[in-house]
């Protein structure tokens, strides 16, 4: 790369009341050239797909959000591994535990949460995990059935004992615009502690827009400043931030 340039490895393209392409396009001008689009269920992943095809430097996953496992899995290994879109799917996910809302029952978000662990093993494609006041069960999932060897936490919420226990099973952890948050003392701590190597950045947008947009709709042009906030944290430029992040995108997804 010639030029400072951003890799938002967890946005909604498809929840954004704006035109993806109205949303891709500033995103490129502002320096994000890269964007993975998330999939919550089947057919929101169909639809990220969809949006992924459309556009250079945009990609998807596949997955089912713990608050949507109730509605199971059905069609999603066919979204995996449809040859026409393969090229464009880089993971599954987000999957895992969501104990805050429990939209689904808690063994229901588990059953699924392990036939997409399974999925992302036998497919060789990285595993997005979402995990929300369920740090316990992820953890003792992860061990029972095998964490797939390209795994991220994504929007990591924990503090340094999270984050140790992420980084001792070999996962990335991916930082969201919370950490730009003057309160978010214990996020800031593990963002701090967490290798170079495993850090990556997100919007997750349109949700948690990083400071100084609080009360605006999120858009992965803003992912610069949560890379700048990273690279404060580390003590490092934030063209290396920028580099380091993309890198870290390219080993975890492999592309």
């Amino acid at each position: 790369m010639t030029a400072v340039e951003w890799f938002d490895n967890h946005c909604h393209l498809t929840t954004n009341k704006r035109p993806a392409a109205e949303v891709v396009a500033e995103a490129m001008a502002d320096g994000v050239t890269k964007l993975l689009t998330v999939g919550c269920t089947v057919e929101d992943s169909r639809q990220a797909i969809d949006i992924a095809m459309a556009f250079d430097g945009v990609y998807a996953t596949a997955g089912v959000h713990p608050h949507d496992a109730k509605d199971g899995t059905i069609g999603l290994e066919s979204l995996l591994t449809n040859p026409d879109t393969r090229h464009k799917v880089l993971a599954v996910g987000e999957c895992g535990l969501d104990y805050h809302y429990d939209h689904s029952p808690r063994n229901i978000q588990r059953s699924v949460f392990v036939e997409q662990i399974d999925m992302a093993k036998r497919l060789d494609l990285a595993l997005v995990i979402h995990t929300r006041e369920a740090w316990d069960d992820t953890f003792d999932i992860l061990d029972d059935v095998g964490i797939p060897p390209r795994t991220v936490f994504h929007c990591f919420t924990g503090g340094p004992a999270e984050a140790e226990q992420c980084l001792a099973r070999n996962a990335y952890l991916s930082f969201s615009g919370i950490v730009t948050f003057p309160s978010a003392t214990e996020l800031q701590q593990a963002a701090t502690m967490t290798p170079l190597d495993r850090l990556l950045v997100e919007t997750d947008s349109p949700f948690l827009t990083p400071v100084p947009h609080r009360g605006q709709p999120n858009r992965p042009a803003l992912v610069p400043l949560i890379g700048e906030k990273l690279s404060t944290l580390k003590d490092c430029s934030v063209a290396d931030m920028a580099s380091l992040t993309w890198v870290n995108g390219q080993n975890l997804y492999g592309t």
